[in-house]
């Protein structure tokens, strides 16, 4: 029973009782609630937020060696849009899309919202490709155990003030993707999204990235430490694998101070992102009622964020509009056959290439009304001798008179692959001979 005692358990909104809120709440209920306070916070008479000016040749000569995108990082294109936070005011991080408009430096682009869509989508890239410091591998990622997806925690050496900007600014981000609808293609482990939404970790969540956490306590407190041959330093392996000392006073693991290491240990896995959490939530305040979070759970969060790394075809279909072609004509067969026998990886980089984004929108209001536009171009001929194209902006591909699936197929792949970086909203005409394109 949710305990409506303030003065029993500190207060009516302690952790206890916000969980109990929290199992017992319908997600359709916590839901309109939260939409609710969005939508009335909702600033609709602006296009577009700021113009920002982003240089994309730089990153790839920061990048051309490896290692991070200039000092920290800064040289990324998230690192050169979160040094410009100062101009997000909340008139355009409370707009409903486009929190801004991209120039990019050196490209025709023309921003009509293709522009804005790609930059978070190389932003989302960056944060997981060794661009930033931001983020590490979970343990069990970092060590390929067996039948575990690779996904990301908070660096907890990431502790700067150019650090506490930058997530800071990724929680801008987040805030921005549950505000506007449009998901972000992250792919952080659950107890980040756990603490991101205002609950406490356990010991379950460390397991739960780490499998050998749990064995390396057992081993310390069931092993004979009576034997002065066994030495065991008094420090904790981090996240990253890095060895942190615990007390200064001892140097190494003993009968007498074992419960004390423990616990030590424990105390400092369970709090090791306090920091970078906390920054990360403030940039979410700025954007979205954080208090109103911790009545969703980590997966709930996810979700909201980052929406399904699945793209269902039958989704994508449901949106669909024609243009001079009729939806029952056999090349439009083979296009959504083609779809269905892609990857989830090739349908993201598909969602990419025609809409700048790598997932899509987790409800159907949040298309807000947009369809996805699929257009013959009779005026391509011979048609087999080029690619697609599409218009990001418009969420929309142009697609000559192919005269079999297995041409489609491979014009689609290639064009996936390697025409995924927009140019004026618009991939030129490529003019090639079958032979070049064999993907």
């Amino acid at each position: 029973m949710l305990d409506l005692d303030s003065n029993s358990n500190g207060s009516l909104f302690s952790e206890r009782n916000i969980e109990l809120l929290r199992s017992s709440l319908t997600s359709a209920s916590k839901d309109s609630a939260f939409r609710k306070v969005i939508n009335n916070t909702m600033v609709r008479d602006h296009q577009h937020g700021p113009i920002i000016d982003i240089n994309r040749v730089s990153v790839k000569s920061y990048r051309r060696n490896g290692g991070f995108a200039g000092r920290n990082g800064s040289k990324s294109v998230f690192g050169q849009l979160s040094s410009k936070m100062s101009l997000f005011r909340s008139e355009s991080l409370f707009l409903p899309h486009r929190i801004w408009k991209v120039k990019f430096i050196g490209e025709s682009v023309d921003d009509c919202g293709g522009g804005y869509s790609e930059s978070i989508a190389e932003m989302c890239e960056e944060l997981q490709d060794g661009s930033l410091p931001l983020l590490i591998p979970t343990p069990d990622s970092r060590d390929e155990v067996e039948g575990v997806q690779k996904s990301f925690l908070l660096n907890p050496f990431a502790q700067s003030q150019i650090h506490n900007d930058m997530f800071r600014f990724l929680g801008i981000l987040i805030g921005i993707a549950i505000r506007t609808g449009s998901p972000l293609a992250l792919n952080l482990a659950e107890p980040v999204w756990k603490q991101l939404s205002g609950a406490s970790l356990t010991i379950e969540d460390i397991m739960e990235v780490d499998r050998g956490f749990l064995s390396r306590l057992n081993y310390v407190r069931e092993l004979d430490l009576s034997n002065d041959e066994i030495e065991l330093p008094f420090t904790v392996l981090s996240s990253n694998n890095t060895e942190i000392g615990l007390l200064e006073k001892y140097n190494n693991i003993s009968n007498e101070n074992r419960n004390e290491y423990l616990k030590l240990v424990l105390q400092y896995r369970l709090h090791e992102f306090d920091q970078q959490v906390a920054a990360v939530r403030e940039g979410m305040a700025k954007v979205v009622p954080v208090p109103l979070l911790a009545f969703y759970s980590g997966i709930e969060l996810e979700t909201m964020v980052c929406g399904s790394p699945h793209i269902p075809v039958d989704s994508l279909k449901a949106i669909t509009s024609y243009k001079n072609i009729d939806a029952s004509e056999p090349l439009v067969t083979w296009f959504w056959e083609v779809i269905e026998e892609f990857t989830s990886l090739e349908r993201s980089l598909f969602l990419r290439f025609v809409w700048g984004r790598a997932r899509l929108p987790r409800t159907a209001a949040d298309f807000r009304g947009r369809d996805f536009v699929f257009q013959i171009l009779e005026k391509f001929s011979p048609p087999n001798m080029y690619l697609p194209e599409s218009y990001t902006c418009f969420f929309m591909l142009k697609m000559p008179r192919y005269t079999s699936k297995a041409i489609l197929r491979e014009k689609l792949k290639y064009a996936i692959h390697f025409c995924k970086s927009i140019d004026s909203d618009e991939y030129a005409r490529v003019d090639l001979n079958a032979e070049h394109l064999n993907v």
